[in-house]
């Protein structure tokens, strides 16, 4: 493991004991933006097959899920934010159609390459490097934000969603696609247990075990469903809904920009 690894299981605290983990929630990611970026960049390669085995191929349902939670009509515009290699903003774009537009918008430059090779043909579609906290856009610019299993990268949870909200039309949707303990307790005991082996053994089968013992740990401390929706009303959404996925293991967050 490289030293930069292991300043990111300190941070994160991953061998620390249970018992001596903090109870309670984290308002952000402790984990400097340039070793998250660092962390994708060397997984980008891998990332959609690991992705598709780990979730059963579920994956593709969630995020048609939160595709139609966004409410797009044929030529209007949406933002992605931490967008990866580019799926769900391809999911995106064929809601806006060829005259609407897409960005996705991402920190890690390897996983856009990634996300160009596979969607670049798509002419309402554009990738851009850049900050989920500092978004490079005008306030009112999009009809639609989402960002799917990236807000628990993210320094700030509140401020993310506050930049989402911030870009949005009045009206506009922001769409959150986030992994969440499921209920009742024992239940999320055993997907913790069952997530928190499962990804490093699929992250060393793929020659990426540091990398994804990272993933199951940035859970850790993760605000639950309902803290989630409060603090999007933080921020100033309206008409906050929570959708659980996956027998409660994913929930879809949606508000409304004022």
């Amino acid at each position: 493991m490289s030293e930069a690894d292991r300043s990111v299981d300190r941070d994160l605290d991953i061998d620390a004991p249970k018992g001596d983990r903090p109870r309670h929630s984290r308002t952000g990611n402790s984990v400097s933006e340039p070793r998250v970026a660092s962390m994708f960049d060397s997984i980008a390669p891998v990332y959609d097959r690991i992705n598709t085995i780990m979730t059963a191929g579920m994956d593709g349902r969630w995020r048609r899920a939160a595709v139609r939670a966004a409410r797009l009509s044929p030529g209007d515009s949406a933002l992605d934010v931490a967008c990866g290699t580019g799926k769900l903003t391809a999911a995106l774009a064929m809601a806006v159609g060829p005259v609407g537009r897409v960005v996705g918008l991402d920190l890690s430059t390897v996983m856009l390459d990634e996300a160009r090779r596979a969607f670049g043909d798509l002419v309402q579609v554009e990738f851009r490097a850049g900050n989920a906290l500092a978004l490079p856009f005008e306030p009112g610019t999009f009809d639609a934000a989402t960002i799917a299993f990236g807000l628990r990268n993210l320094a700030s949870f509140e401020d993310g969603f506050r930049e989402l909200a911030r870009v949005l039309r009045p009206g506009g949707r922001v769409v959150c696609l986030e992994l969440t303990m499921p209920r009742p307790r024992i239940a999320g005991r055993l997907y913790s247990a069952v997530f928190g082996r499962m990804a490093p053994v699929m992250g060393t089968a793929f020659g990426r075990r540091d990398a994804y013992s990272y993933l199951p740990h940035s859970l850790d401390g993760f605000p639950d469903a309902g803290e989630l929706a409060e603090t999007m009303r933080r921020v100033g959404l309206a008409n906050v809904t929570v959708r659980r996925l996956a027998m409660g293991a994913v929930a879809l967050h949606v508000g409304e920009a004022g």
